[in-house]
């Protein structure tokens, strides 16, 4: 492996081991998610002094006297900001000494939970806020967390997040007691053992006083854990699809601009799993033809390899016929073929699924025509207990069958997420209708 080639590499995996972090922050309706964002900005240095004035001028602020309201530096949006919700995901980037971060504020309205899919879908960890002022404690010991609570954290282990938060917010309104937090963290953490959920991490704090986020208090000497950034920068998040099975969705061929003797074809895209070389035995899915890697290319040059996360352009010994929507994959390891497709799915969507209607499959570049067969069982958000369908409506959860008009290279979403993932869309209005995860059994 050449010397750019090996930083390339190096980048990569530090990149995905300790540099950015990706993570959403998910909850009901006034949890405190973009609060919580704006004291992570504000407390962590991240915002610009013409940010700061701005938002201590706006006409839609919900604080008292002099007080920021940090809630507005992710509400952009005018309705965001004159109904105090949030609407659409905000993306933010901060960073400090240790790691860089890029935020997603996700709506926690149920009419938006599709916007909280779209936020969560390249998240490595969710913050979940649970407002101790709105979770009912009964008089027999039990908690009542909320249907969104339960229904975010449900798609962050649908989507296989690797490290879930759950930040237990406004505890100033109930003086900080330490019953409380512990009544509402064993809950959860009975729920999430019912889900599958193994990473989950649990801090007390008050993003509007500023507890727990950026500084640890005083008023909590019961916890002695980290504050919410602490461990946000110690979350480990080695991508392991590094590890994977090579995958190379085809983007676009690229030919010579017609005024060179050679023809030059090579086939550009990103590398979605594993690694390459030259020399290399591919499969060409899902024609199944073979191949050998001739060389592959970037604006820097040749490398001798190349791994997860690089863009590149793979020259072939053979002249083949492949175009976007193609896959080239390992020999040793090439990606399943799937004409009958079994995924769970989020219905994302105002107009209910029509098993009789066909869609679009848009999966890596590939886009087919697509009909959903059955719906073979529909999730209880709230038991986690699985039920008959016939149909789906906005926001419902189920596992359904798929066929497909032409067969699709694809991976179990449990093992490579970006080739075990696809969307529905509507073939005559084009919206986004659904976002499915692929499940294989071995």
């Amino acid at each position: 492996m050449n010397a750019i080639a090996i930083e390339k590499q190096v980048n990569v995996n530090l990149s995905q081991e300790r540099g950015l972090l990706r993570f959403i922050t998910a909850g009901s309706v006034d949890d405190g998610k973009s609060t919580l964002i704006g004291r992570l900005l504000f407390d962590s240095k991240g915002i610009f002094a013409d940010q700061l004035d701005a938002i201590s001028r706006a006409k839609h602020k919900r604080t008292v006297g002099d007080t920021i309201d940090l809630s507005l530096l992710t509400d952009g949006l005018e309705a965001e900001r004159e109904q105090g919700i949030t609407i659409d995901v905000a993306y933010r980037y901060f960073a400090t000494p240790k790691r860089k971060f890029i935020i997603a504020d996700t709506p926690g309205h149920e009419q938006y939970t599709r916007n909280m899919v779209t936020g969560a879908s390249t998240a490595d960890a969710v913050v979940i806020l649970v407002d101790v002022s709105k979770v009912k404690l009964n008089d027999d010991g039990s908690v009542d967390l909320l249907v969104q609570t339960k229904r975010h954290s449900t798609i962050a282990h649908l989507l296989k997040i690797q490290h879930v938060i759950v930040a237990v917010n406004k505890m100033d309104l109930v003086n900080y007691d330490q019953n409380v937090y512990d009544r509402i963290v064993a809950e959860y953490k009975k729920f999430a053992d019912q889900l599958g959920l193994s990473a989950v991490h649990a801090v007390p704090l008050s993003a509007l006083a500023g507890d727990n986020v950026v500084t640890a208090t005083d008023k909590m000497p019961w916890y002695q854990g980290p504050t919410l950034i602490d461990l946000l920068e110690s979350l480990s998040i080695y991508d392991a699809s590094h590890d994977e099975p090579f995958r190379f969705p085809v983007q676009l061929v690229a030919r010579h601009n017609g005024h060179e003797a050679n023809d030059f074809r090579g086939y550009m895209g990103r590398i979605e799993a594993g690694k390459v070389s030259k020399g290399d035995q591919l499969i060409v899915q899902p024609s199944g033809q073979s191949a050998t890697v001739k060389d592959i290319l970037t604006l820097d040059g040749s490398l001798e390899s190349a791994v997860v996360g690089q863009s590149v352009t793979i020259l072939l010994n053979e002249y083949l016929d492949i175009s976007r929507g193609d896959m080239l994959a390992g020999a040793d390891r090439p990606a399943n073929q799937l004409k009958t497709v079994k995924a769970d799915l989020c219905w994302l969507s105002e107009d209910a699924l029509d098993v009789r209607r066909k869609y679009w499959l848009k999966h890596t570049t590939k886009q087919v025509a697509a009909r959903v067969t059955a719906v073979d069982t529909l999730l209880d958000i709230n038991t986690q207990q699985r039920s008959p369908a016939t149909s789906l409506k906005l926001n419902d959860i189920a596992t359904v069958t798929l066929n497909v008009q032409q067969a699709l290279a694809a991976d179990a979403y449990d093992k490579i997420r970006s080739t075990g993932a696809f969307i529905l869309i509507d073939e005559v209005t084009h919206q986004t209708v659904a976002a499915g995860m692929i499940r294989i059994e071995e």
